[in-house]
């Protein structure tokens, strides 16, 4: 027997703003080389030095609505105006390279990916504390207290969302919340269902039996 070969899938970090998702993010991605991001549909003109296909995906409001309107995007928003969409295309090609897609994306993003790709592993950060989390949002004193509460009021609606995940984690330090998303994606890739040459395993270990009674236990086989 060869082994299992178990498909990658996407894994959704979500949390409120100042838990340190994007860190979280980043630093499993520079980590293990078998996590990767994908590259984010956009009608945002690109900035000085971002190039097409590398930063972004960069498209026109027209295409990207055709996106939406096909089914080519696990995930999509409006913010300030503009289109952001994770393209389905992306993590299929993760996965054919046999890696899992981290994606940083809210609460509402986590949703659709819920929806439209339901082997996503999603993922809720908490701070440790609420003393923690004010001390990240409002950045030391330099945040501006209306900034300050728009971020609160944003945390609280997210928050509520926490039980709609697969998975809550308490990033209470770096290492440890890093070591803990890394044992449950491993821990999810061992799922059944994950296997698609599960089937094809099991039929040879059912002939490879039945070989076995009948030569060696012929008289007791039946």
């Amino acid at each position: 027997m060869s082994g299992l070969a178990h498909r990658p899938f996407p894994v959704v970090l979500a949390a409120p703003s100042g838990t340190g998702k994007t860190t979280l993010a980043r630093r499993l991605v520079e980590r293990h080389a078998d996590f990767t991001f994908s590259v984010s549909a956009t009608t945002r003109p690109p900035r000085e030095r971002e190039q097409d296909g590398v930063d972004y995906h960069f498209i026109d409001r027209q295409t990207f609505e055709a996106m939406v309107e096909s089914g080519e995007l696990a995930e999509w928003a409006e913010v300030h105006g503009c289109l952001y969409g994770t393209p389905r295309a992306e993590l299929e090609r993760a996965a054919d390279e046999g890696k899992h897609v981290i994606l940083d994306i809210d609460v509402q993003g986590a949703r659709q990916v819920r929806t439209n790709v339901p082997e996503a592993v999603l993922m809720f950060l908490l701070p440790p504390s609420i003393d923690d989390l004010m001390t990240r949002l409002s950045g030391r004193g330099t945040e501006a207290e209306a900034e300050v509460a728009r971020r609160l009021k944003s945390a609280l609606a997210e928050l509520q969302a926490a039980a709609e995940f697969d998975f809550v984690v308490v990033n209470d330090d770096l290492e440890r919340c890093l070591t803990a998303i890394r044992d449950i994606v491993e821990a999810e890739g061992f799922r059944a269902e994950r296997a698609p040459g599960l089937e094809v395993e099991l039929n040879g270990f059912r002939r490879e039996i039945g070989r076995i009674l009948e030569e060696a236990y012929p008289n007791i086989s039946s």
